[in-house]
């Protein structure tokens, strides 16, 4: 069962803080900002992507892996989807 069903106050207001940041960017290139201001901003909403990443990692982690009331099955599938994810993210 998906453990992120229900509503995570702390995960929709990092993805709101990211919001911002990608915002922040547009308004940057439309503005004509300077080159290493807007590097600044990229790298920061990089690692703002990657701590929300890394916190559903951990939370799939202990929910689909770790948990020790899954079947080797359920563990299995967890794992295979989490690898697959971890695949995407750092092409």
């Amino acid at each position: 069962m998906p453990h992120l069903m229900t509503p995570n106050p702390a995960l929709l207001a990092r993805v709101q803080r990211i919001a911002g940041q990608v915002a922040a960017i547009e308004r940057s290139l439309a503005g004509g900002a300077d080159c290493a201001d807007l590097l600044h901003l990229v790298a920061a909403t990089r690692g703002a992507i990657g701590g929300l990443m890394e916190k559903i990692v951990e939370e799939h982690l202990h929910a689909h892996v770790a948990d020790p009331d899954l079947t080797p099955a359920a563990r299995a599938e967890g794992a295979r989807e989490l690898m697959d994810a971890i695949r995407r993210y750092s092409k």
